[in-house]
């Protein structure tokens, strides 16, 4: 069973959200945040914990060195018993943070590893991770393609990888589209992390190749009708 969290930081999506049964948990980003309009991110990473009903919900650290990013790190983990701290797996010195990765998991500090592209990453990860602490690791398919690299193989070989320890969860992130779910539930991912307005369209599946065609030609007619388009006078 593939769980479906909901890839936001907007308060009113969030207590929306959160009432859905189909969402199981939140994932948030530091552009999230900042698009959401947060000031004071403890502030409103609080409000958020409280809007998410006890589901999980991840926060990442914003710091770039290994000292600030392990200060806040500890920060974070603090927020609630549902909070995931989002570590990226190399900071922008493309420096691998295994070690606070170490650290911090040791410490039964519940994390996301954020940022994976491939399964040589996650198994640089795994090799830091016990089996006890709970760890997603989030595997960012939808960039990957955008880039005209195939997902698939890469999510697949980490799943593989995993699959030994019931304490890791890998994640499918940055969806584009509402098969991606479909897909994330083919090669086993536990988790994906969808955008609100395909939670909705995730909800409408199961409609019928008929239904779909009629939706789409009664759609044309009703724009040509608005828009008084005539060939002949």
């Amino acid at each position: 069973m593939t769980k479906i969290f909901c890839d936001i930081a907007d308060e009113k999506l969030i207590r929306k959200f959160a009432k859905k049964k189909l969402v199981k948990g939140f994932t948030t980003n530091p552009s999230l945040m900042r698009k959401a309009g947060a000031k004071n991110y403890k502030q409103y990473a609080l409000k958020l914990v409280k809007l998410s009903k006890n589901k999980p919900i991840s926060f990442e650290v914003f710091a770039d060195d290994y000292i600030s990013m392990k200060k806040q790190a500890k920060e974070i983990k603090n927020w609630g018993k549902n909070v995931y701290v989002k570590i990226p797996v190399v900071n922008s010195k493309n420096i691998f943070m295994g070690n606070l990765i170490k650290e911090l998991n040791s410490k039964n500090i519940k994390l996301n590893i954020t940022a994976v592209y491939n399964s040589k990453q996650v198994e640089k990860i795994i090799k830091v991770l016990n089996k006890k602490t709970k760890t997603i690791i989030s595997i960012f398919a939808g960039r990957a393609g955008d880039c005209g690299k195939d997902p698939i193989p890469e999510i697949k070989r980490s799943v593989k990888l995993a699959k030994n320890y019931k304490n890791i969860e890998i994640l499918w992130a940055s969806v584009r589209e509402p098969y991606n779910y479909l897909q994330s539930k083919q090669v086993g991912c536990q988790i994906i992390t969808v955008p609100p307005t395909i939670i909705e369209k995730i909800e409408k599946f199961g409609k019928s190749y008929t239904s779909l065609t009629l939706e789409t030609v009664k759609g044309f007619l009703v724009d040509s009708k608005k828009s008084k388009f005539k060939l002949f006078n």
